[in-house]
């Protein structure tokens, strides 16, 4: 069992929250807007592209991935890909490894998105005693474009990059509660440092609700609007929902009031886990790919929008644990990174694969390559 966070971990200091001007979900009386649910014949629709993948053979990131002056790290999980203004031509991954204390994060980077190489450190264990000492766990990555066809090209704000980030402040194990979200910045996109001192969510704030006491995990960043949003999953005891935060400048967040945005579902293949949420525009609506954990594992699944507040699950998986013929993913398939690389008009789909090649980064594509 973890230690008891009130007596290993101090609160999240006190601080003004404000929140953003638009509240998407309310009409002019403050009263929650009739949900917008989604018939399913469009389910169908939207969800056909993203279905029926191609197998790459081995794992883009192997569990026993040397990376220089970390050879005690492995088990390599939370793919993501972006690039940046100045290297068209290079993709960057950021994905983060366990060395049995807790998480570091690292970046590599290719020219096909088959090969990477040169992988570094991109963030690492926080200071003693404070909010992400057991490691951070970058990725929720502000970009230019949130068009699922689009390059996965950072923005600068303030003349920095940005990137939201899971963390936990203890050292010793693996995900060890209560854990946090912070903000960091970066003049390359490679090396990330804290943005804010503090954590931008947590157990201990106000507006946390019940379904999100126990700990905060992983986010995900959009701007739409003038508005940033954070999907982000937390847990209730053994079951994550996913939730969403509001903030008009990356550093100082509120919870959206009818949280959660995409909760469990007995009996589905989300039925105990709907986390790690990454939102994209697909024409006239939104689209969320999310991991579930139900019917003995765990498996990608899909979810849409109208207006990023309202939203409606597929039942149905994208892809389902235990695809591959190798069994690379007969445990877990999940938290995964997409971008379409226009070379060959094809989507890449990295993810955590969980079999029997322990933890890796492998990758689906929806075209043979």
């Amino acid at each position: 069992m973890p230690p008891n966070p009130s007596t290993t971990t101090p609160a999240a200091p006190a601080r003004k929250r404000t929140a953003p001007a638009a509240s998407p979900n309310t009409d002019h009386n403050g009263l929650r807007e009739a949900p917008q649910k989604i018939d399913v014949a469009t389910l169908a629709r939207w969800s056909a592209p993203y279905r029926g993948w191609h197998y790459q053979p081995e794992p883009v990131i192997p569990a026993k991935y040397k990376i220089p002056g970390h050879d005690d790290f492995h088990s390599y999980d939370v793919p993501c890909v972006f690039q940046t203004e100045d290297k068209p031509d290079i993709w960057y991954m950021s994905f983060i490894g366990y060395n049995g204390r807790g998480y570091n994060s690292f970046v590599a980077e290719s020219k096909d998105l088959l090969h990477w190489e040169k992988p570094r450190l991109a963030m690492g264990f926080g200071p003693k005693g404070e909010f992400d000492h057991g490691g951070c766990v970058i990725g929720a990555f502000l970009y230019k474009d949130y068009d699922i066809a689009a390059p996965r090209v950072l923005k600068k704000k303030d003349g920095k990059y940005w990137t939201l980030y899971g963390c936990y402040p203890l050292q010793g194990g693996y995900e060890l509660r209560p854990g946090y979200e912070g903000v960091a910045v970066s003049d390359d996109g490679l090396t990330w440092k804290r943005a804010s001192n503090e954590p931008i969510l947590s157990i201990y704030q106000s507006d946390a609700k019940r379904w999100e006491k126990s700990c905060i995990y992983q986010p995900w960043l959009v701007e739409h609007g003038g508005t940033y949003y954070n999907f982000y999953n937390a847990a209730e005891g053994g079951t994550e929902r996913m939730g969403m935060a509001l903030s008009t400048d990356l550093v100082h967040w509120v919870r959206h009031p009818f949280n959660p945005v995409i909760d469990v579902r007995r009996g589905g293949y989300d039925s105990q886990f709907s986390s790690d949420g990454k939102v994209f525009r697909d024409g006239d609506h939104w689209v969320m790919f999310y991991f579930g954990v139900g019917r003995g594992g765990a498996s990608i699944l899909v979810a849409f929008s109208r207006d990023l507040v309202h939203w409606t699950a597929d039942p149905e998986p994208l892809y389902k644990f235990g695809g591959h013929p190798t069994g690379l993913d007969k445990q877990y398939a999940h938290k995964i990174s997409l971008v379409r690389n226009p070379a060959n008009d094809t989507f890449y789909m990295f993810y955590c694969a969980t079999g029997n090649k322990g933890r890796t980064i492998a990758l689906l594509t929806s075209k043979k390559t």
